[in-house]
């Protein structure tokens, strides 16, 4: 047996760099960061197929194997398990889960976790409506002046209803789980405009079949940073490894080119 197989039988996911050092990580060296893949989230976690099996890829999932890159006595274990985000977010405050990759930042979420203050990467949000609307929409008093006929759709548990609730004025209904089912509903005529992110909507609309049945707008109406979020449980020193090793990801500029691979332009 080689020295690397005997490195990766006891340490297990052994990162590149560490080998490039010639250092081998102890088994009990490694310290487990429980986590989550989170559904309806694409591009941070995308349920592809390899060889008829199912496995999570993603923005996300690359942002985890970096930080195990740079440094190698972390290791994330449960982003091949999906979850609805309300879950996850409930798994984190409980502390069954210890970090969730791409949280919204605000007041109440500031409460309930630490956030990693690098930001991991930085999303635009616009409105889809129905193919045939000629609706234009330059700012949020545009969409006010529509009133019930301006009702806005969204994904039940997503922080971005809370973000709208302080924009203000605004008729939201927030009570479907997935895309699809808001796209099902927008062109039934339940709701004016899908409110989502890019990255992530043109691949929504690609997965729910409606492609040509809907548009996005062009005004970007919000622009957010997203955040790794870690248990308040987590002990104080691997949540200080784990700001130091996404610091210098973003410092080196690999999250930014992480961010590049998953963009759908």
């Amino acid at each position: 047996m080689s020295w690397f197989d005997r490195c990766a039988g006891r340490a297990g996911r052994i990162a590149a760099v560490a080998l490039a050092l010639g250092c081998c990580v102890p088994a009990a060296a490694v310290t487990l960061l429980r986590t989550a893949g989170q559904t309806a989230t694409e591009p941070k976690f995308i349920v592809a197929k390899r060889g008829g099996a199912s496995h999570v890829v993603g923005l996300c999932v690359d942002i985890m194997r970096a930080v195990e890159r740079v440094d190698p006595g972390l290791k994330f274990v449960g982003d091949q398990a999906m979850q609805p985000l309300i879950r996850v977010e409930a798994g984190v405050l409980n502390g069954d889960l210890d970090a969730a990759c791409g949280f919204v930042r605000n007041p109440q979420r500031e409460t309930q976790f630490n956030f990693v203050d690098t930001p991991l990467f930085v999303v635009k949000y616009y409105l889809t409506v129905r193919a045939d609307d000629d609706i234009q929409i330059n700012n949020w008093d545009d969409v006010r002046k529509l009133g019930d006929q301006g009702i806005i759709l969204l994904i039940h548990g997503f922080a971005i209803t809370r973000r709208l609730d302080e924009i203000g004025g605004l008729r939201v209904d927030s009570g479907a789980n997935t895309s699809a089912l808001n796209f099902q509903k927008l062109l039934a005529g339940r709701g004016r405009f899908y409110y989502h992110r890019s990255p992530g909507i043109k691949a929504e609309i690609r997965n729910a079949g409606v492609i040509g049945k809907v548009k996005v707008l062009p005004t970007n109406m919000d622009t957010q940073k997203f955040y790794m979020v870690l248990s308040k449980s987590l002990p104080a020193g691997t949540t200080e490894r784990v700001r130091a090793a996404i610091a210098q990801l973003a410092k080196s500029g690999e999250l930014t080119q992480l961010l590049a691979k998953w963009d759908e332009g």
